[in-house]
């Protein structure tokens, strides 16, 4: 399974939301990473068919995905940003309704909805009414669709917004067992709902694609560039304020600073293994 994303562009006026995306997805879990107006929301309607492209084609195994529009669609698994969702629908009407939309067998889809409300831990609210539900729970309810009809490409846009840390786990684990046999893409501002579970990272940064590799190629080029130690805390503002600080951790009158730099001038500095959000301090930091 090969989707194949061909120098896409997508442009608004004068100004480029994604920049010639050239990139090969394969079967696996990709984590889409890039600061706001980075054009990861672009990239995804693109993929999705929500919006057409200003150049570029798309094609999976091989086939432009105009030319196998319907086929394409009922592929696709999408979970957006935004709560938009029937107020006035039981959790069961929602998902039973996606799933008629996405043409899954009525013989089947009872079934694959408990299945389903179940693994988001929905179950018990399944048939309350979805304005009752809180954030974490209208979010639960939008993965728990996007995985309805065993789609091959599924797409997440901030899949863990707003929930509770045990709730996010939950969901990233959740993501990542049901991800066989699947592409998955998941745009994200928690980069550890993904350095666990992505097999790469895509880095996107002003509608242009900086890096995709993996997560350990991406730590390995950070390693040695990323150090920790104290200084007084009355410092520790003007340090942050001119230098990438990943974290400052206050002790009293000290305060450990996590530093990402070639080179460090601190007293007694610690070089430390570097995280993903070392990484994406590296590369954004300064956006």
């Amino acid at each position: 399974m090969q989707l194949l994303i061909d120098s896409l562009s997508k442009k608004y006026k004068t100004k480029y939301a994604l920049n010639k995306f050239q990139c090969e997805l394969k079967e696996g879990v990709y984590g889409l990473l890039g600061p706001n107006g980075a054009g990861k929301s672009t990239l995804m309607k693109l993929l999705v068919q929500n919006i057409s492209p200003s150049e570029g084609e798309i094609f999976f195994d091989g086939e432009n995905i105009l030319d196998i529009k319907s086929e394409y669609k009922g592929m696709i698994g999408y979970m957006p940003q935004q709560q938009e969702i029937f107020p006035f629908f039981t959790g069961r009407k929602f998902l039973n309704y996606m799933g008629i939309l996405k043409g899954i067998d009525k013989k089947v889809l009872s079934d694959e909805i408990e299945y389903m409300a179940d693994k988001v831990n929905l179950i018990e609210e399944l048939d309350n009414k979805i304005g009752s539900y809180s954030g974490g729970m209208k979010q639960r309810l939008l993965i728990a669709q996007a995985f309805l009809g065993n789609p091959r490409i599924v797409i997440f846009d901030e899949p863990t917004a707003g929930l509770d840390p045990k709730e996010r786990i939950h969901a990233r684990n959740l993501i990542a067992e049901n991800s066989k046999d699947k592409i998955i893409l998941i745009a994200t501002h928690v980069v550890q709902d993904i350095e666990f579970i992505a097999d790469e990272i895509i880095l996107l940064k002003n509608g242009n694609l900086i890096e995709k590799s993996s997560p350990a190629k991406l730590l390995d080029k950070l390693r040695g560039q990323v150090w920790e130690f104290y200084v007084d805390t009355e410092k520790a503002g003007e340090y942050i304020k001119n230098n990438m600080v990943s974290s400052a951790i206050r002790h009293g009158d000290k305060t450990l600073l996590r530093v990402v730099a070639h080179e460090i001038v601190a007293e007694n500095p610690v070089n430390v293994e570097p995280t993903l959000e070392d990484v994406y301090l590296s590369v954004f930091g300064g956006m």
